[in-house]
């Protein structure tokens, strides 16, 4: 009996071992997410390594749909509506799949996510948007599969394809300017001083309308004066008159934002009202 209770508690305290043993996924999953301007861009797919194997027109087929990576098909999702290749692709989430070929890949945003790997029975009505690129080679061997947001800017982003040498790039651009002016005009409605300044910032920034940026940092100003103005608001009204050709305007600007900085002891915007002065100054 004593030995058929030990043979037990033995088998029992192995199971329970085995049961806690983690190894490493062979393609791990990966999540990246990315503002591009207002939107939000999220990623989540699996990564595959080459180990030695050659990769496209081998282990990923020339001419074959891929389910782009490992495992459950690779998804992406867009907080707004974005352009790709002149071609609407709705907010939402996108399994993500790839038919490349030696001189173009092609790639398909379809609307069913629920795969592991590509569709058994493919519905065209599905495909959100299809576009082709054209791939690049790399001069630099990349071992386990990447998707990459690169090239981001307030207007636009790069969605990048690489492994082993090869680098597939699809260019979206998201609704930025449209949505920042809806925004503003929202709260204009009823508006702080830092909706003022947000917004005359962002008409500098983008090379809007120079007078409207004026405006509206000047309503900035006003509405702290009896506070102290902060000197980041007299240090962008400074640079929007610079800009609209007020030398002299901006550089009176540019001290009292250089005096508030002293006060405060900020070094930064100390050391840049210095430059600034120093260069609208110049005859």
């Amino acid at each position: 009996m004593r030995k058929i209770l030990l043979t037990a508690t033995f088998f029992l305290a192995t199971m329970a071992v085995s049961a806690q043993v983690k190894t490493p996924a062979p393609s791990p999953r990966a999540e990246l997410e990315q503002a591009v301007g207002l939107t939000d861009v999220e990623i989540d797919y699996s990564r595959p390594s080459a180990r030695g194997r050659a990769v496209f027109g081998d282990l990923v087929p020339f001419g074959k749909m891929w389910r782009t990576g490992a495992n459950q098909n690779s998804m992406i999702s867009f907080g707004d509506d974005v352009m790709i290749d002149g071609k609407t692709l709705k907010k939402g989430k996108y399994a993500l799949f790839i038919t490349p070929k030696a001189d173009s890949w092609e790639i398909i945003f379809y609307t069913d996510t629920e795969n592991w790997g590509t569709p058994e029975n493919w519905d065209e009505a599905k495909v959100a948007v299809r576009t082709t690129v054209k791939p690049e080679t790399l001069n630099r061997n990349v071992e386990t599969f990447t998707i990459s947001l690169n090239n981001v800017t307030n207007d636009s982003a790069h969605l990048e394809f690489s492994w082993e040498r090869t680098l597939a790039a699809v260019k979206f651009e998201v609704p930025t300017q449209k949505l920042a002016m809806a925004n503003i005009e929202k709260a204009l409605a009823g508006p702080t001083a830092g909706d003022y300044f947000s917004s005359a910032q962002y008409y500098f920034q983008s090379n809007g309308d120079s007078a409207k940026a004026l405006e509206y940092v000047n309503k900035a100003v006003e509405m702290t004066a009896a506070k102290g103005t902060p000197f980041w608001y007299t240090r962008l009204k400074s640079q929007i008159q610079a800009k609209a050709g007020d030398k002299k305007g901006a550089i009176e600007t540019a001290k009292a934002s250089l005096a508030a900085a002293e006060k405060a002891g900020n070094s930064d915007y100390i050391k840049m009202n210095k430059d600034s002065i120093a260069e609208w100054s110049k005859k």
